[in-house]
């Protein structure tokens, strides 16, 4: 069975160890964020950084929105953390995020620990 964006996502994830070995564990998500955006800017990746999704209620946008830690390739929603563990509640978020954006793929990389962290999903 082949992986869907399996070459995407095996770049994002090489980066996401790269910063993480650089970095080490126990920093905040920001830190994370401002490095994997460097990362993706050294090698041409195309993202976008904290993108608003809007929620429609019964034909009204609500006034808050999602933000989406980065959408890269123009597909791919991917979160950023720096927690004990991925829970339950990160795959929920994630999966709100997903269906928001109309994508098929998701990932959750999780920092905070001694060795990097990260999950797939896909629709």
């Amino acid at each position: 069975m082949d992986l869907y964006k399996r070459e995407e996502y095996y770049k994002i994830v090489g980066l996401c160890m790269e910063v993480h070995n650089v970095l080490g564990g126990g920093l905040s998500e920001i830190i994370y964020k401002d490095a994997l955006e460097i990362e993706f800017k050294n090698n041409n990746i195309p993202y976008e950084r904290e993108k608003p999704y809007s929620i429609s209620y019964k034909g009204h946008n609500i006034a808050h929105k999602y933000f989406a830690n980065f959408v890269i390739y123009d597909e791919i929603i991917f979160e950023v953390k720096a927690i004990k563990e991925i829970i339950s509640d990160n795959v929920t978020q994630t999966l709100n995020y997903m269906k928001l954006a109309d994508s098929q793929v998701g990932i959750i990389a999780n920092f905070n620990i001694k060795t990097l962290q990260h999950k797939r999903i896909v629709l």
